[in-house]
């Protein structure tokens, strides 16, 4: 048996090769194995194994490890059976937290409140109050035009009195004074034709605002309505449920009654059969033929109405025990009924509660809208900031994976120059096996599969081939075989 190792170290990696080869009686069977470390550069290392046999197929496996994350490669060769395998890890780049958005911001509440009845019933005031400020600026601008008009009248009537003095002056004066009546009679005709325009629209708009009104006072009856319907149909539940709990509470104490009565009636069956049973008859032949008939019957009945008293006595006590339990019972169901009341008020107080916080929440409304666009334009930013960090990640992983090829072509480079060395030492093992048969059958310095130590014969031999050989009193001691160099 002999081991070798070869080691060099440069820089700051390292290589190793290490080698073992048993040497096997004649019987036939020889194996080799060897171990291999890896060049390691600082990030992972890997292990290795070639194993060959003439009889049985040896096995063995390499491993690789890369400087970005953790792989593992493994392979074998033999005779018997070819296992190979590859296996990566994940990458060692620090992982990226995913980007969450809390979905339930972008849904909006279902209140069932149109959300803009406000505005509408602001947006009829303004135009209620729009309108009857035209309104009334077009009466006022109407009484301004009668008067002006009651004015020019007056005017007229002066002027044509004047007219009836002055001949001369009425033909000159008629035209001018005609068309400016039928001007101002033409802005009447327009100013009546604006406010019939305006009382139809007026009255639109007061129509639209009945209707408004009248849907909203429906509503609110509806909701009122409801709310008796509601109410009446709690009291309703909770007068069935007290007549359920009532009616339960009775047919327990009728089952308890009729289990009472059913245990008594087959307490005293079963005694009245004990005392049967126990009766022993005696007969007696008289030939006076004397028998006293009464005497027996009565002493039976006595015993039988003795009978009858104390069942009838144990019976009243149990039935009063039971009474008084069942009046205990009564008292419990009157607390648990006042504790019921109780609860039903406190939940009453918190159906106002829960009312006005509904309140609330319908006021804050216009709030959650706000933060849901915001939270929508933070969701855009962590999506573009996830799919740019992807990319990085992506981007690394290409790189990884070709440090990871490269890294495997220096592997395979290794791995060929370790199966010549191989090779060669097999040839060596080869060459020493002639030589020990050549020497004969008890070889120096042999390794049984068990590790067991082998005896040399000559050490003047052993020191002509490279293996250390135990001194004498090593051997005659039994002591394990030696290490490799």
């Amino acid at each position: 048996m002999n081991r070798q190792t070869y080691s060099t170290r440069a820089g700051g990696g390292g290589r190793s090769y290490s080698a073992a080869s048993a040497i096997v009686p004649s019987g036939g069977r020889a194996g080799f194995s060897s171990m291999s470390v890896a060049r390691s550069g600082g990030g992972g290392g890997g292990t290795g194994g070639l194993g060959l046999g003439g009889g049985q197929g040896g096995g063995g496996g390499f491993g690789f490890g890369g400087v970005g994350g953790m792989g593992g490669f493994g392979g074998g060769l033999g005779g018997g059976r070819n296992p190979a395998g590859f296996s990566g890890g994940p990458h060692g780049v620090g992982t990226i937290q995913e980007v969450t958005v809390n979905q339930s911001l972008l849904a909006p509440l279902n209140l069932e409140i149109d959300p803009d009845i406000h505005q509408v019933r602001k947006d009829e005031k303004e135009q209620i109050k729009t309108l009857n400020n035209k309104f009334a600026s077009f009466i006022d601008k109407v009484r301004f035009l009668e008067q002006q008009n009651k004015v020019l009248e007056t005017k007229w009537t002066l002027l044509q009195d004047q007219g009836q003095k002055t001949n001369s002056g009425k033909n000159n004066l008629d035209p001018l004074f005609e068309a400016y009546i039928n001007n101002l009679k033409r802005q009447l005709a327009n100013l009546l034709n604006e406010r019939g325009r305006m009382d139809g629209e007026l009255k639109n708009m007061q129509d639209l605002v009945e209707d408004f009104k009248n849907k909203y006072e429906e509503e609110i009856n509806r909701r009122t309505a409801a709310e008796n319907e509601f109410v009446v149909l709690k009291k309703d539940v909770d007068a069935a449920y007290m007549s359920k709990v009532e009616l339960e509470a009775k047919v327990d104490a009728l089952t308890d009654e009729l289990s009472f009565l059913r245990a008594l009636y087959d307490a005293e069956l079963a005694q009245l059969s004990a005392q049967v049973s126990d009766t022993a008859v005696i007969l007696s032949m008289d030939n006076n033929r004397d028998l006293d008939l009464s005497s027996i019957i009565a002493e039976v009945k006595a015993q039988y109405e003795d009978i009858a008293n104390r069942s009838r006595a144990e019976a009243e006590a149990w039935y009063q025990t039971k009474f008084e339990e069942l009046q205990a019972t009564a008292g419990k169901h009157g607390d648990d009924l006042r504790n019921t009341k109780g609860e039903i008020a406190e939940l009453n107080r918190l159906i106002q509660r829960i009312r006005s916080e509904i309140e609330n929440t319908r006021n804050q409304c216009a709030t959650l809208q706000t933060a849901i666009g915001d939270s929508e334009e933070r969701g855009e930013l962590a999506l573009k900031d996830a799919r740019a960090k992807m990319i990085d990640l992506e981007d690394a992983l290409q790189k990884a994976k070709a440090d990871m090829a490269r890294q495997l072509r220096e592997y395979q480079e290794l791995m060929n120059v370790k199966l010549a060395l191989d090779i060669e030492i097999a040839t060596y093992r080869k060459l020493l096996e002639g030589e020990e048969s050549r020497w004969g059958q008890n070889p120096c310095c042999r390794f049984a599969p068990t590790s067991s130590w082998s005896p040399c014969p000559s050490p003047s031999f052993c020191s002509n081939i490279p293996f250390i050989c135990p001194p004498p009193q090593a051997e005659r001691r039994g002591t394990q075989p030696h290490q490799l160099l």
